[in-house]
């Protein structure tokens, strides 16, 4: 595989196309103008000049008036066809929404809009990524009505963890015969965050650390949730519920509803701490510590997080979580 990508791809034709990216600025909208869409003719197209050639040498040798017919006709088509494929793209204005973060292994969503103010519709615009193989580049289709909008999402699969710039896009239209390819080339200037992957089975939560003035440590039970809970007493408030643990008891038909003890959660904190992963390499102990947080974010907790050179304190909430995941990111 890798063998016959390098065959379609030559190491000159790859730098020569990094070259020519590079030269492009980035930016999150586009306006596709006369500058920057580019038009060559298709296998098809080509294969109709050579066919158009072909009758026009017959009709000349052999005096066909019908076959002059034939043959202009059919190539003013395709001067027509190509002046309606390059203002079938020129004019669109691209768009790119910001991607949201995804953990390292999976596909990065890209959602991009496509705006036009003319009149009149335009068909069958293409968008894809442009990969290892340029010339085999996957698009997804859509039409744009007129002086409307559609969006397209296409997915680039996201490489290790970190903050990464999003790849060149490629836009492209081969109507209205498809004997022209019009395309341009984009490249966002958004940026991806990508997490670690987390660990598939990971171990319990580790045991809380007492707080100052307070002795004793919370444990942590084999199912990984985090001990600290009693009975419910009327009057507690519905957030203090463990739910997970209410649902587990509706469906084995008992009423046993139990709440967040708050003395035993002011006596300890749970740390998740790099340092005490129980992993040496390092991906294998982020990608511990990013199950871990998000294990403690499905529960509920208040957790804190230590990195090496930096610490998020204790506390919890969706924007806690990411705080702490895009920590991990970048660590």
């Amino acid at each position: 595989m890798l063998s016959a990508q390098r065959g379609r791809n030559p190491p000159w034709r790859v730098r020569l196309r990094r070259w020519l990216h590079n030269r492009l600025p980035r930016t999150d909208t586009l306006t596709l103008t006369q500058r920057n869409v580019y038009i060559v003719p298709t296998r098809a197209g080509a294969m109709l000049a050579l066919t158009l050639l072909l009758l026009l040498v017959a009709s000349i040798n052999y005096q066909l008036n019908l076959g002059y017919l034939l043959t202009f006709l059919l190539a003013g088509s395709a001067v027509v066809g190509m002046h309606v494929c390059h203002g079938n793209l020129r004019g669109v204005t691209l768009h790119l929404n910001p991607p949201s973060p995804v953990h390292a292994g999976q596909a990065v969503a890209l959602d991009i809009r496509l705006a036009s103010e003319r009149k009149h519709m335009r068909y069958g615009l293409g968008v894809g990524v442009i990969g290892v193989d340029a010339a085999h580049t996957p698009l997804a289709w859509t039409d744009v009505p007129a002086q409307g909008s559609a969006t397209v999402q296409v997915a680039w699969p996201a490489p290790h963890r970190g903050l990464h710039g999003l790849p060149a896009l490629k836009v492209q239209t081969l109507f209205p015969l498809g004997t022209f390819r019009v395309w341009t080339v984009w490249r966002p200037a958004a940026t991806v965050l990508v997490y670690p992957t987390p660990e598939a089975h990971p171990p319990a939560l580790p045991a809380g650390e007492a707080q100052p003035g307070h002795s004793g440590s919370a444990r942590v039970q084999s199912t990984g949730e985090f001990d600290g809970v009693r009975a419910y007493r009327r009057g507690d408030p519905l957030k203090s519920v463990v739910w997970k643990k209410a649902a587990q008891a509706f469906a084995a038909g008992r009423n046993d509803l139990v709440s967040r003890d708050a003395l035993s959660s002011q006596r300890q904190q749970l740390w998740l701490d790099h340092a005490q992963c129980g992993h040496s390499a390092l991906e294998a102990r982020l990608s511990r510590l990013t199950a871990w947080v998000l294990m403690a974010d499905r529960l509920g907790l208040d957790y804190g997080l230590r990195l090496p050179g930096c610490e998020i304190p204790p506390d919890q909430g969706p924007g806690h979580r990411a705080h702490c995941l895009e920590g991990l990111a970048l660590c």
